[in-house]
């Protein structure tokens, strides 16, 4: 059997660099990455959370390196780009998977809470991409995965400026396949559905109506776990492709696919 093609989904000797990466999702995706042979470089908003971080990937045997950044700071993201590119190499893979939610009722919800969610989750992806790109013309290719979600699709009670925002990102994405993809740099979606993590816990308990809701949802009857984001991650961080493009690749179980139950 010919296994030529499997080395188009190999990450060997690329830096990734995931945003928000100390743990959760961000965390999952570094990991798999790693696995598939990459170096992995992340950041965090504070220096606690970068050496949690450090401290789990050492557990995974993963040597990374963490940079404090606050992903919304120019100035800051500017500079851990130059250190990175210094220290580590250019970044062949960005992952913008920092973000934050504020799950409030919108006419409730301030107007400074509204944009810190929009700085963090549409104008963090911004200025990440904007730092990293010009060195990826330069090495003549690149991979940008911006981490969407069900909202950059749907509505939702109180996350008015989440889904905003995932919204926004998931036009960005195009938008920067539109302006760069004749540099041999691809920009994807990830779309997470209903993921099984630490913050989404009390939520699955048995008997909780939200947990019933989201597996009477989704046609696989569950939910998702992290795990579940780490081939589509590497697939869209891979040579495997190189034609796709402004593309948003939602692994939600079958969600947007379906109507749901009839009560």
């Amino acid at each position: 059997m010919n296994l030529d093609y499997l080395k188009q989904f190999s990450l060997e000797g690329k830096i990734a660099l995931v945003t928000g990466a100390s743990y959760g999702i961000g965390f999952a995706i570094a990991k798999g990455m790693a696995k598939a042979g990459a170096t992995i470089v992340f950041n965090d908003i504070n220096q606690e959370l970068v050496n949690k971080g450090l401290e789990a990937y050492k557990a995974e045997g993963i040597d990374a390196k963490g940079y404090v950044c606050d992903v919304t700071n120019e100035e800051q993201v500017n500079a851990m780009v130059k250190q990175i590119e210094a220290e580590v190499g250019i970044i062949d893979i960005l992952v913008n998977n920092a973000g934050i939610i504020k799950r409030i009722p919108m006419t409730e919800m301030t107007a400074a809470e509204f944009r810190q969610v929009i700085d963090v989750d549409l104008n963090g992806p911004f200025i990440v991409s904007k730092a990293v790109i010009p060195s990826m013309i330069k090495k003549g290719h690149g991979k940008i995965i911006n981490i969407c979600s069900m909202m950059s699709e749907l509505g939702r009670e109180t996350v008015s400026a989440y889904a905003a925002a995932k919204g926004g990102l998931k036009m960005l994405t195009k938008n920067i396949c539109s302006e760069y993809g004749a540099y041999n740099i691809q920009c994807n979606g990830l779309g997470p559905g209903y993921i099984a993590t630490p913050q989404t816990a009390p939520l699955r308990e048995d008997g909780h109506p939200f947990n019933s809701f989201i597996i009477s949802k989704t046609p696989a009857g569950r939910w998702g776990e992290p795990e579940d984001l780490v081939g589509p991650a590497v697939f869209l961080a891979s040579d495997a492709s190189n034609f796709v493009n402004g593309h948003i690749l939602y692994v939600d179980g079958g969600i947007l696919a379906y109507i749901g139950k009839q009560p």
